[in-house]
């Protein structure tokens, strides 16, 4: 399927559900085609099926982002699919629940593989292809945590929000080295609504930390951050770069 000149195209990592999806369809209504990366082929599909539903083409790749070499080809199929590649989310993650003193190497290998290295992987990827086109907009979802240090929710513990606090130092240094042509932002969500956390921390404290810990009272939902994921990869005029937001409704109770 050959691209259509000046359509914008986005690909977003771990696209499937949660902020992925989010990020997939808010950018599909901004008027994007969107590439999907994830390893939830059913929960893909259904996505997929939304944003067809919105008049805007998709392809979907299952891939593991921690895979360097099935990055570049996911990338490189994408913008010979849909024509360019304009925006890149790098959402795909993956909870850590172990402390320090239970995990083993190969469980904190896999955590900064997906969390960290995958950011790395997409990016290198994708940022010849937006140079080559004069530029492009990368956002990439950390997580609050790597500010807080963690707390002792499942979700989030140390070798967690380790590989979250890699994504802004990457994200700080490639905004130098691919600026001006690329602009690259970091977004933190606080606690969001979504299959993981709704599993793990939600159902045990969201109420609680909602009442008393979070100023807006309530807990965040996945269109939260896919309402600046849009802001970030299509505001023109944009003079925003190496920036780290932290969108958690002001959440003083972790």
């Amino acid at each position: 399927m050959s691209g259509v000149q000046g359509t914008r195209v986005a690909l977003v990592t771990g696209g499937a559900r949660g902020i992925g999806r989010a990020c997939a369809l808010t950018l599909a209504r901004a008027g994007l085609d969107i590439c999907l990366v994830d390893l939830l082929e059913p929960e893909m599909a259904a996505t997929s099926r939304e944003i067809e539903a919105l008049g805007r083409r998709v392809v979907a790749h299952h891939a593991d982002v921690s895979d360097h070499a099935r990055a570049k080809t996911v990338v490189d199929a994408a913008r010979d699919a849909l024509g360019r590649l304009d925006v890149l989310v790098n959402n795909a993650g993956k909870p850590q629940p172990k402390g320090i003193l239970e995990i083993g190497e190969a469980d904190f290998d896999r955590t900064i593989a997906v969390n960290l290295k995958g950011c790395f992987n997409y990016i290198q990827a994708a940022a010849p292809i937006m140079i080559a086109q004069g530029g492009g907009r990368i956002v990439s979802i950390s997580s609050l945590n790597a500010h807080s240090g963690g707390v002792t929710a499942a979700v989030s513990r140390f070798a967690y929000a380790s590989a979250k606090a890699g994504i802004l130092g990457m994200t700080r240094a490639l905004a130098k080295e691919l600026g001006p042509h690329i602009l690259i932002n970091a977004i933190c969500p606080g606690l969001i609504q979504t299959e993981v956390n709704g599993n793990i921390v939600i159902r045990e404290r969201g109420d609680q930390i909602a009442r008393n810990g979070i100023a807006l009272a309530r807990v965040g939902v996945p269109d939260d951050i896919a309402e600046l994921v849009r802001f970030l990869a299509t505001s023109e005029p944009c003079f925003i770069t190496g920036q780290d937001f932290v969108v958690d409704g002001f959440q003083f109770q972790v």
